[in-house]
């Protein structure tokens, strides 16, 4: 990302909470072949020291990506829209676009059959919560651990990472209150974001 320290994110727990509002991620290796991408669900491991994901593949991402062989780059993309420069004062011309972004750093672990069947049942039930007439891999086990074979589950325990939060810091209070009051109708995520990173 384009180096502006004061837009920077260094607090891990804001990262973890961002991972948690945004768990649909982007998988990026640069591999033997060139570059691979994937997209997945992420869950953030509560309770490991620092910042730790779990997440899983479908075969043969897994040898696509030559996972546990070199670092990878997950990016969360949090809460991003365009900013108009009508929002602006008449003689500011510049657009621009707000966004909360972090990109995660390290060489991820493959799992064993068995962690990885825990992981795709606490993926499952994490965004089946909640749900009318909810499911859960343990209503057909046997089933269910059929079909994980065509997965592979894998951590990543972040060894560093990169996070932005844009949000018009470089704005005056005016100008940042209309921006802000204009994103609660097209994008409330956003303008919660902004108002958060002002207190």
């Amino acid at each position: 990302m384009r180096h502006t320290p004061h837009y920077l994110m260094t607090n891990p727990e804001e990262v973890r909470r961002l991972i948690r509002a945004h768990p649909w991620a982007t998988i990026v290796s640069p591999t033997s072949n060139g570059l691979v991408a994937s997209h997945y669900p992420v869950l953030l491991e509560e309770e490991a020291e620092g910042i730790s994901i779990v997440s899983h593949v479908g075969r043969p991402d897994e040898k696509l990506h030559e996972l546990g062989q070199h670092e990878v780059l997950v990016v969360i993309q949090g809460p991003h829209d365009y900013v108009s420069a009508s929002w602006y004062a008449p003689d500011d011309l510049v657009s621009t676009w707000n966004h909360v972004t972090a990109h995660l750093y390290g060489v991820p672990e493959i799992l064993s059959e068995e962690e990885n069947y825990g992981v795709l049942s606490r993926l499952t039930d994490h965004f089946e919560h909640g749900r009318e007439g909810a499911r859960s891999l343990s209503q057909d086990e046997a089933g269910t651990r059929r079909i994980a074979k065509g997965t592979v589950g894998l951590r990543l325990r972040v060894t560093r990472f990169d996070a932005r939060a844009k949000l018009s810091q470089n704005k005056s209070p005016e100008v940042w209150e209309r921006i802000t009051e204009e994103l609660d109708a097209s994008n409330p995520a956003l303008a919660e974001e902004m108002r958060r990173k002002a207190t």
